[in-house]
């Protein structure tokens, strides 16, 4: 069980416990046919499945011996994969499959995979949620999922997860992961071209603290930056885990949509309207007066809040909600994550960019009725970067996606310099003690 060790700023107390980066873990993943396209001559594919067709049974046997030999124990069921990829491969390539044997198959899967360090660069930017199963838990104890920004190779973003128990007293513990990792699936192959809605699964023998969901569109293909998750209740005992990230194509952003009710699938949307053009949107976890609510930093410097009629379509302008007031935040301030309600008020953690382009944290205090009404705001960071992790990938920076809410204390992840994550607990009264 992790407890905190250090204090950086009353009331918030910092654990020890940090999770870094680790190119150790790899995960297999596919070559998309429909990037491959765009990025070489026609027929490529063709021609590679022509060449292992080519070579004998005693070469096939050979180079699939050199190929488990060097990948079979860094992954999860690496043989079954590379069967299912070369199903794939033959339905994209209209080839029959009985012209093969059962080890050129996989050969031929194997050439159509390639191993990535998903998060070796970084692991940064953290989201925290109330698992659907709370099933066992006692004396206040929360299950959590905490959702991770994952950097790997070129700098590519994709999800990662952990999941968790919070403890009443704030500490918390984590639970392992294995030493390989998977990726989600398309639900269909065909998706990967679509501009739309996509919808994937992960393994169903696969943990959820064991899987990827990996950039899959064209507009995703540089990244799926900075989730943050909520649960959010549609009324009735219906939730339904909802997320807003930023996907990246590497030249232009969009915000778009992660929905879940399960965890196991998951469905991948933009938003539409003028609002999913801006980065770092943040849903409230039920509707305002009738309508679904976000925070959202709309001009590039001040936060505003959103209201819709419908979850995937944002065309309102927004409402000015807060200005840079302090030093701290004189450049920019942004939203840390979905407002988190509380008998005072609702929450909202946000972060200021002062001189140097330091992020530090900050908190405000929004009217539960009337969430446009701010009753009071942190005067000073309740969080800043210090000593040692001042240094990392972009320096001087503390940034969080989410907190999570346990009895009337708050667990709350963050990002170190974009290349850490800590963890640090404060209680709810003592938070509100900073407000002015």
């Amino acid at each position: 069980m992790n407890r905190p060790e250090n204090v950086w700023s009353e009331p918030l107390h910092v654990f020890e416990t940090r999770l870094y980066a680790d190119p150790a873990r790899v995960v297999l993943r596919p070559f998309h046919l429909g990037w491959q396209g765009k990025n070489a001559p026609g027929g490529r594919a063709n021609k590679l499945v022509e060449d292992i067709a080519g070579l004998s049974e005693e070469q096939v046997a050979s180079e699939y011996e050199r190929v488990l030999r060097d990948f079979k124990e860094r992954h999860w069921q690496t043989e079954n994969i590379f069967a299912d990829r070369f199903l794939e491969v033959a339905s994209n390539l209209d080839l029959d499959p009985t012209q093969f044997s059962e080890t050129r198959q996989r050969l031929i899967g194997a050439y159509f995979c390639h191993e990535y360090t998903f998060a070796a660069a970084a692991l940064m930017n953290p989201s925290i949620v109330p698992a659907p199963d709370q099933s066992g838990m006692q004396d206040g104890a929360v299950r959590f999922i905490m959702s991770l920004r994952a950097v790997g190779e070129g700098h590519i973003s994709s999800i990662a997860f952990r999941e968790g128990i919070a403890e009443a007293d704030g500490t918390f513990c984590l639970w392992p992961q294995a030493s390989f990792a998977t990726s989600v699936e398309l639900d269909e192959e065909g998706e990967v071209d679509a501009d739309g809605a996509v919808s994937v699964h992960r393994h169903p023998e696969s943990s959820l603290s064991n899987t990827v969901i990996f950039p899959i569109t064209e507009q995703q293909r540089g990244g799926l930056e900075d989730l943050r998750l909520v649960r959010f209740d549609h009324g009735g005992g219906d939730f339904e885990w909802v997320g807003t990230y930023t996907a990246y194509s590497g030249s232009s952003i969009r915000s778009e949509l992660l929905r879940t009710r399960d965890f196991r699938a998951f469905e991948l949307e933009p938003i539409r309207g003028r609002a999913g053009r801006n980065k770092g949107m943040a849903l409230f976890p039920e509707k305002i007066d009738g309508q679904f609510a976000m925070v959202g930093r709309q001009d590039g410097k001040n936060l505003f809040l959103l209201r819709s009629d419908s979850l995937d379509m944002w065309d309102d302008d927004g409402v000015l909600l807060m200005e840079p007031k302090y030093p701290w935040e004189f450049i920019q301030i942004g939203n840390c994550g979905s407002p988190i309600p509380t008998e005072h008020g609702w929450l909202l953690f946000t972060h200021g960019v002062g001189a140097m382009r330091k992020y530090a944290l900050g908190c405000a205090l929004l009217d539960l009725k009337d969430p446009s009404k701010v009753l009071a705001r942190t005067v000073e960071p309740v969080l800043t970067a210090e000593n040692a992790d001042r240094s990392g990938y972009v320096p001087n920076v503390v940034y969080t996606c989410g907190a999570l809410k346990v009895g009337e204390r708050l667990l709350l992840p963050y990002g170190i310099s974009d290349s850490t994550v800590g963890f640090a607990t404060c209680e709810i009264d003592g938070l509100l003690k900073l407000m002015a």
